[in-house]
């Protein structure tokens, strides 16, 4: 038996041929949810539980943090960049989620397609690959002739410029929780200068003290409860997406090369983390 009946024989050994294509989900991230409520309700439930009548609530505080850090952090951007922040803060609420396993079985199925019954027959998935533009547009590049180093070039700039804006929007809410603390401890710096301006007072030194630390408490909690953990979903969220992006740039290059579907499962699950590999041959 020759290489190319072997492989035939091998690619005949493949499941039902039917291209589903699963489409982003849009679901609420409930881990992010119940990590900010839990985070920060129990640091309520601690001063709740405290003997003292001390008072955690301060106008300058609140603002010397809060508009500070959202000051200092847009010298660092552009107005273009910070008017997207609403939607990438969403973003880490609302999650798009995609089954790397399944993805990488839609793209075994379209490669064994392509091996069989020719790039020509991926047209007749056009309805169920809209719902991936991403993967439309490279079934698109191998059924209209074009290289393995062509698509790698199109596809690959496109992935590249995702992950970078990712970085970029990321990198906003990285900036914040790095600023936040500073931003608290220059509101202490104040605190601790209206104090010592105060000395001839007592009366006044124990509230003073009270609202310079109450700065540097709103600053670390802004830092490091609520923007640092945001920035690091926002990071994962992007590295999932990226991923996903390039396991359909490697399915594309094998098919335009008209490789063996068994090559194209190995080298996805390359790419794939151990818990999503897939065994699509028997």
């Amino acid at each position: 038996m020759t290489t190319d009946a072997a492989q035939s024989s091998q690619t005949d050994a493949a499941p039902s041929e039917d291209i589903r294509i699963n489409g982003m989900k849009v679901s609420a991230d409930f881990s992010t949810i119940i990590g900010l409520v839990s985070a920060v309700g129990l640091i309520i439930i601690a001063i709740m539980m405290g003997s003292s009548n001390a008072n955690f609530l301060n106008g300058p505080s609140f603002m010397i943090v809060i508009l500070g850090t959202i000051a200092a952090t847009a010298v660092s951007y552009t107005g273009q960049e910070l008017k997207h922040v609403p939607g990438i803060l969403g973003n880490t609420i609302i999650r798009h989620a995609r089954d790397p396993s399944a993805l990488a079985r839609s793209l075994m199925t379209i490669s064994v397609v392509a091996r069989k019954k020719g790039l020509l027959a991926l047209s007749t998935a056009e309805q169920q690959l809209k719902k991936d533009p991403f993967l439309a547009r490279g079934v698109q590049l191998v059924t209209d002739g074009y290289s393995a180093d062509d698509i790698y070039q199109l596809l690959g700039q496109e992935v590249d410029s995702l992950a970078e804006r990712h970085r970029r929007s990321a990198s906003i809410v990285r900036r914040a929780s790095e600023v936040a603390p500073a931003m608290g401890l220059i509101g202490t710096l104040v605190g601790l200068v209206q104090m010592l301006a105060q000395l001839d007072d007592p009366a006044s030194i124990g509230p003073a003290m009270a609202v310079a630390l109450l700065t540097t408490f709103y600053g670390a909690i802004m830092g490091t409860v609520i923007l640092g953990p945001l920035a690091a979903k926002l990071e994962r969220n992007s590295n999932d997406e990226t991923m996903s992006k390039r396991l359909i740039l490697t399915a594309m290059e094998s098919i335009a090369r008209q490789e063996n579907p068994r090559r194209l499962e190995m080298l996805l699950n390359s790419e794939l983390p151990p818990e999503h590999r897939i065994r699509f041959f028997n």
